[in-house]
């Protein structure tokens, strides 16, 4: 059957959260943490290799979005913690250079996890689970 339009949201999110963490785990595994100490690098990379590694996650999540409940708010709540720690390196240390980017990845950090995480209450209401 179709996909419910609540459905097709929290798939698009999904997709778009794959893309990023791979690209950006991906990028970040490859440049480390430049000016800095060997430690700092380390878990830089580290790091890096579990954003990668989410992006793989939310690619399956989205492909095989229809059997999907509790991993898609899983994922959101994910997504919405690492903008809030974001948000506090932020309010704590100051903006980064360049301002502009760093709020680019802040806001649907903190904007399309809440998005997903409301487009999958609507889905899971109006397709209750299946009993396993």
């Amino acid at each position: 059957g179709r996909m419910p339009a609540s459905q097709r949201i929290v798939q698009i999110c999904l997709f778009l959260f794959a893309a990023i963490a791979l690209s950006g785990g991906a990028l970040q595994m490859y440049l480390g943490q430049p000016e800095t100490t060997p430690r700092l690098d380390n878990v830089h990379r580290f790091l890096a290799g579990i954003y990668f590694g989410c992006g793989l996650i939310c690619l399956w999540a989205a492909i095989t979005v229809r059997r999907q409940r509790t991993l898609v708010f899983l994922i959101g709540v994910a997504v919405f913690l690492a903008g809030s720690g974001r948000l506090l390196s932020m309010s704590i240390v100051g903006l980064p250079e360049p301002p502009a980017l760093w709020l680019g990845y802040l806001v649907p950090e903190l904007l399309v996890s809440c998005i997903m995480i409301i487009a999958q209450a609507v889905t899971s209401k109006r397709s209750p689970a299946k009993a396993a």
